[in-house]
C-alpha cells in the first residue's frame, strides 16, 4: 500500500521494492487458489515432455496426461458436422463451395444472419445469441417433457464460467466472520469449486459422498453438513455434480427428489453441474436432470431457484478449447435476474465460436438430413468407446492388490482407493508431501502417467485416492495399465510393513 508517498508492505514498512503487486501486497485471497489438476505434478509432467523431446532416457517413451478430461488431446477425433459448420462460420467463402453438406450450410447460414455484421468476430448480446438460446431452451423442454424459456438461458464460456457467476452472485458481502456466505460442495470435488470459494473468501461447507455406496449423495450427511456449519457462515447454496466428476457415478431420479426437497426445506439455491449428462454406461441407469425432477414435483416449487449448468467440453463432443456452455436460471427473482445480466455485461459477451459450438450440440443432423447419419455414427462410436474404457479402468484396478474402485458409470474419470502401506506415508511426510501425492509422482517418475492425486479433490481423512481420465485410447490404457500394475507392486512390496501383514 502507499502511505507518505511511499511503498510500504502489509505490516506498515517500507517495501525494499518499488513494485505495486507483491507476494506482501497482492490479494491474499488468490493466493489461497489450488486447482490439482493442473497442479504440481502436472507442472513437472510438462518438465518430462520437455526431457524427453531432448532425447532423455526414460522408462517410457512418452508422458500420458490423465489429469484432466481434455479429450482431443488424448487422441479423440472431432465430430465432423460441428466442425463443418463452424469453419463456415469462420470463413463464410465456404459456403459458396461444394465442399460441405446442405444441413450444415443451413446452420451456419442461420448463426451468421443472427450476428451484427454477418460476422463471428462481432459481439452478440451478453446472454448470447437469440437463435441459439431458442435452440438450447429447445433441446431441455424436449429433453425433461417440461417447457423451458430462451429468457433464462445465459450462453456461457464453458459451464465454469456460468458456476463463477452464479458463486460471486451469492456472496453476501461480509468478508469475516460468521456472515460471510456458505456453499455446500461435494467431497470428492471438482476442484473449480473450492479454487473459487478461496477466491470469493466464501466458507466451504463440504459433504461427503459415500464411497462405500457407490459414491451415493445421503441426505443424513447433507443435515449434518449444514447443521455444523450454521455457526460460521450463512448457508445459501448446494452445489451437485451429476454424473459425478471425480467419482463417475449417477445419481437415481429419488435421490435427486430428495435433494430437491432438501433444498426447498432449508432454503438453498441449488446449482446442477450436468456437463456429463450424455456419459452415462452404467447398465439400467439413465441420466435424470434437477430441472426434470423438479418440474415433476409439481407448482409448490415453482418458486425453487435452481440453476445448471452445461459444456460443450464433455458429452460425446470434447470440444473443451471452444468453451461453448450454458446456464438456464428458474425460480430467480427479476430483481436478481436483472442484476446478474448487468454483471455479465461487464464481460460483454461469450466466445461466439463457443455459442455456435453448443448450438451444432442442442440442435444436431435430425433423421433424413445429409449429416445424420455420419454424426450419429461417430457419437455413437465415441460413447461406446468410453463405455468400454470405463469398465476396463475400474476391472483392471480392482484386480491389483491394494487398489479398490467403484464402477465407473458416468462422466469420464476413475477415483479409486489407494491403501497406501504407513511406511509409505510416514516417507511422505518426511518429504513435506499427502501420501496420494507421494504416490502419483512416484508413479509419474516411473511409468510417465500423470495421475491428480485425490487430496486435491478432497477426501475423507485417512483414505488416499487419485483420479484418472478414462479418455486415453484402448490401445494406449492396455500397455500402460501393464507398467502401472508393476510399479504399482513394486512400491507396495518396497513399502510394506511387514509382508505377512495386510495392507
Amino acid at each position: 500500500m502507499i502511505r507518505n508517498g511511499k511503498q510500504v508492505n502489509l505490516n506498515g514498512k517500507c517495501s525494499s521494492s518499488s513494485k505495486v503487486l507483491t507476494g506482501e501486497t497482492m490479494n491474499p485471497y488468490v493466493k489461497q487458489i489450488q486447482y490439482a489438476v493442473r497442479g504440481a505434478i502436472v507442472q513437472r509432467a510438462g518438465i518430462l515432455e520437455k526431457e524427453l523431446a531432448k532425447g532423455a532416457i526414460k522408462p517410457y517413451e512418452k508422458v500420458t496426461k490423465a489429469n484432466i478430461g481434455d479429450a482431443h488431446a488424448l487422441g479423440m477425433v472431432p465430430l465432423t458436422f460441428p466442425r463443418q459448420v463452424i469453419a463456415m462460420c469462420v470463413c463464410p467463402e465456404l459456403l459458396e463451395t461444394s465442399n460441405f453438406p446442405a444441413d450444415a450450410k443451413a446452420k451456419a447460414r442461420r448463426i451468421l444472419n443472427e450476428t451484427k455484421g454477418h460476422s463471428m468476430g462481432a459481439y452478440t448480446d451478453s446472454q448470447g445469441i437469440e437463435g441459439i438460446r431458442i435452440n438450447v431452451a429447445k433441446y431441455i423442454s424436449e429433453r425433461d417433457g417440461h417447457k423451458a424459456d430462451p429468457s433464462t438461458i445465459f450462453l456461457t464460456g464453458g459451464a465454469s464460467q456460468g458456476i463463477k457467476g452464479i458463486l460471486k452472485l451469492l456472496q453476501t458481502g461480509v468478508n469475516t466472520g460468521n456472515g460471510r456466505a456458505g456453499v455446500m460442495i461435494p467431497i470428492p470435488q471438482y476442484p473449480l469449486y473450492s479454487a473459487t470459494l478461496s477466491e470469493l473468501n466464501s466458507y466451504q461447507i463440504n459433504y461427503y459422498l459415500d464411497e462405500a455406496n457407490g459414491w451415493r449423495l445421503d441426505i443424513g450427511e447433507l443435515k449434518r453438513a449444514l447443521n455444523e456449519a450454521r455457526p460460521h457462515c450463512v448457508p445459501r447454496a448446494l452445489c451437485v455434480i451429476n454424473p459425478g466428476n471425480p467419482t463417475g457415478q449417477v445419481l437415481p431420479y429419488e435421490n435427486i427428489q430428495d435433494i430437491i426437497k432438501f433444498c426447498h426445506e432449508e432454503e438453498l439455491v441449488l446449482l446442477a453441474d450436468e456437463v456429463y449428462q450424455a456419459n452415462v454406461y452404467g447398465e439400467g441407469l439413465e441420466f435424470h436432470s434437477f430441472k426434470k425432477v423438479l418440474r415433476d414435483l409439481g407448482p409448490d416449487y415453482d418458486n425453487f431457484e435452481l440453476i445448471s449448468f452445461h459444456s460443450t467440453s464433455k458429452g460425446f463432443l470434447g470440444e473443451c478449447g471452444f468453451r461453448g456452455g450454458y446456464m438456464e436460471v428458474v425460480g430467480m427473482e427479476e430483481e436478481v435476474k436483472f442484476q446478474l445480466k448487468k454483471m455479465i455485461s461487464a464481460s460483454l459477451c461469450s466466445c461466439t465460436t463457443g455459442q455456435a459450438m453448443m448450438d451444432c450440440l442442442v440442435s444436431p443432423p435430425q433423421p433424413g438430413d445429409e449429416s445424420y447419419d455420419t454424426f450419429l455414427n461417430e457419437k455413437t462410436k465415441v460413447l461406446q468407446s468410453l463405455k468400454e474404457r470405463a469398465k476396463l479402468v475400474a476391472e483392471t484396478f480392482n484386480s491389483m492388490d491394494g487398489i479398490q474402485c467403484n464402477e465407473v458409470v458416468g462422466a469420464m474419470y476413475a477415483f479409486p482407493q489407494v491403501f497406501i502401506p504407513r511406511k509409505a506415508q510416514e516417507e511422505a511426510k518426511a518429504r513435506g508431501m499427502h501420501p496420494d501425492s507421494f504416490y502419483a509422482i512416484q508413479l509419474l517418475e516411473k511409468t510417465g502417467l500423470c495421475v491428480v492425486p485425490g487430496n486435491g479433490f478432497g477426501q475423507r481423512d485417512g483414505t488416499f485416492h487419485f483420479r484418472l481420465t478414462i479418455l486415453p485410447s484402448i490401445d494406449t490404457l492396455k500397455p500402460l495399465f501393464e507398467h502401472f500394475k508393476a510399479f504399482h507392486q513394486d512400491f507396495m512390496d518396497k513399502y510394506r510393513d511387514d509382508p505377512n501383514s495386510s495392507l
